[in-house]
Order: structure tokens, then C-alpha cells, then sequence
């Protein structure tokens, strides 16, 4: 029987301001767009709902602001599904992201973190229960970093695995590095992380990277590489390269979002590390062809349906 335990995302709740236009725009210019939208988004609360949606148990601790956008975010991610008791509310803005969107599905974007930079130690502590109760912890870098070195301990300490998406990149203490099960850097990240200390050179190759990460002391490294698939390795041995699946993107915001948080349920549900990647590439691949984050994310439904059709169809 699959392990049912939660899955908890520690991490960030924002909205989203989506502009999308023809191209994005230099510095200093000015281009016309062709559409606005608002959107849920925060890369931890896009992670906690993609896995809402796909059915499975979800918790989340964070923080909204006590403005009009901290109660729209919370309305929304309750009819999600998602479990908001660790989720409190301070004084001040909520998180804000400025998205823009390109008319190739690119995207750049400006996060304002607001009461997502108050989520503290302590609120770790208060949840402790929730923490501790949680099959897998899933957590992201648009938080405080004393508050991901606090989960990285209380993690270790109590045998609950955690995947660690490392965006935005920033410089981490080795412990976590070496406390994380699976660090999910995309490509940029990866060079990032794979440069800041010594600055070697590395080939860019997917097992080159990985094996650099792993030399600098992490146990698990999904390498998430957009288009062109993604690279497992870990400590135990595991080298596997997993293909995207070939879509027409439209809007590729919290594509990576969508995998970790579908990687999480693949491994709770039983699935191996590969079975789980190519369940996420999957479930990222849907989502890249609906524009927003979380509106982006499919049911468990939908990804059997794509999977099964798209097998179908380049049989």
C-alpha cells in the first residue's frame, strides 16, 4: 500500500502580475503587450497545489501579508485543496511577482517577496507536528535562508526526507547541501552552484554537472533541464537521463514548479526516481501548454490522459 503520509512545502505564496508581449524588453524599453493577467502564484505555493491537484495530501507552512492579496491567495489555495493550518498571516504586503511573458512562452521575472521574508524559525517550530507527521518535505530559496537551514536541521533530526528546489540561486551552508535527499537545480542554478566555491570548469554535460554536485556533498540531484529532459544521480549509484515530452510551450512559468511537485508525489506513491522523473516531466510538460502557474497545474487525470495519448501517438 502506498505511503499516504503528507507531503509538506515550506516556501513562498505570491501573485502573480503576468504581462505577456511579443518579445521581452531590453533595459530602457518600452514594448506594447498584448495581454495582462493575475494569477496565484510563489514557487512554494505552486508546488504545494500541483501536488493538490494531482490528488495526493498536501500541507503547507508559510506566510500572506494582511492585505486584499493575502486573502484572495488563501481563498484560493483552500479551494485547492491544500491544508493551510501552518500557513499565518503578518502585517504588511503579501508576496508579489512582476512575470513577463514572451511570445516564444519565455519569461522573466521580479519577485517582492513581502511576508514570505517574515517566515521565521519559530514558525518551523510552531508546525513541528505537521513536520514531523510529513512523509516528504519540499521546500525553495524565496525564503529566509536562516528559515531553510532551520528545516534542513529539523528534517535531518527527524528522518523526513527533503527536496530542496535551490531558486533563486544563493550561496548555501554545506550542511544543507549535504542534509538535502533530492537538490533540483534547473541549468542555471546548477552552473551557479557548481562554480561558486572553486570555480572549475565543467563540461555543461548533464552527468558532468551532476557528478560536481555530488562531489560537493549531495546525496540525490534531479538536474531539470526544460526541453532537453533531466538528469538523476545520487550517492547510491543512480545515473539516469529522462526525455521531455515534445509539446508546444505557451507559458513555461512554474513548469519546475509542476515537476518537483510532481516528483514528490511520484516517490510517495511508490514510483522509483526514474518512474517519478518521467511522471514530472509529464505533469511539467501539461503545464507548459496553459498559461499561469497554478491554473497551469493538471489533475492526476489529465497527466494519465496525456501520457497514455502521447504514447499513443509516438508509438
Amino acid at each position: 500500500m502506498p505511503n499516504r503520509k503528507p507531503i509538506v512545502v515550506v516556501g513562498s505564496i505570491n501573485l502573480d502580475l503576468v504581462a505577456t508581449s511579443e518579445n521581452i524588453p531590453a533595459i530602457g524599453e518600452t514594448v506594447i503587450g498584448t495581454d495582462f493577467q493575475i494569477h496565484p502564484g510563489g514557487k512554494g505555493a505552486n508546488q504545494a497545489v500541483a501536488i493538490a491537484r494531482l490528488g495526493y495530501p498536501v500541507r503547507m507552512i508559510g506566510k500572506l501579508g494582511s492585505d486584499a492579496f493575502g486573502v484572495q491567495l488563501r481563498d484560493h489555495l483552500n479551494e485547492t485543496g491544500v491544508d493551510l493550518a501552518g500557513v499565518g498571516t503578518c502585517d504588511g504586503s503579501s508576496g508579489v511577482a512582476v512575470i513577463l511573458v514572451s511570445g516564444k512562452g519565455e519569461n522573466s521575472i521580479v519577485v517582492a517577496p513581502g511576508a514570505n521574508a517574515k517566515l521565521t524559525p519559530q514558525d518551523l517550530f510552531d508546525n513541528l507536528a505537521a513536520i514531523r507527521e510529513a512523509g516528504m518535505v519540499l521546500a525553495q530559496l524565496e525564503i529566509p535562508l536562516e528559515t531553510v537551514e532551520c528545516l534542513s536541521d529539523i528534517c535531518a533530526r527527524e528522518n523526513v526526507p527533503l527536496v530542496l528546489d535551490p531558486a533563486p540561486a544563493t550561496k548555501l551552508p554545506q550542511k544543507v547541501i549535504e542534509q538535502v535527499a533530492w537538490f533540483t537545480p534547473n541549468e542555471t542554478e546548477a552552473a551557479f552552484y557548481g562554480t561558486e566555491k572553486d570555480n572549475q570548469r565543467v563540461s555543461g554535460l548533464p552527468a558532468d554537472v551532476a557528478e560536481m554536485l555530488l562531489g560537493k556533498g549531495c546525496r540525490g540531484v534531479v538536474l531539470k533541464m526544460g526541453s532537453n529532459g533531466s538528469y538523476l544521480a545520487s550517492q547510491t549509484g543512480l545515473r539516469e537521463s529522462v526525455p521531455a515530452f515534445i509539446v508546444n510551450a505557451v507559458d513555461t512559468t512554474a513548469a519546475g514548479d509542476a515537476f518537483n511537485g510532481a516528483f514528490a508525489v511520484g516517490l510517495m506513491l511508490g514510483k522509483s526516481p526514474r518512474e517519478s522523473a518521467v511522471f514530472a516531466a509529464a505533469v511539467a510538460a501539461v503545464s507548459v501548454t496553459r498559461i499561469g502557474a497554478q491554473p497551469s497545474m493538471p489533475t492526476m487525470v489529465e497527466v494519465e490522459s496525456f501520457i497514455s495519448s502521447y504514447s499513443a501517438n509516438h508509438s
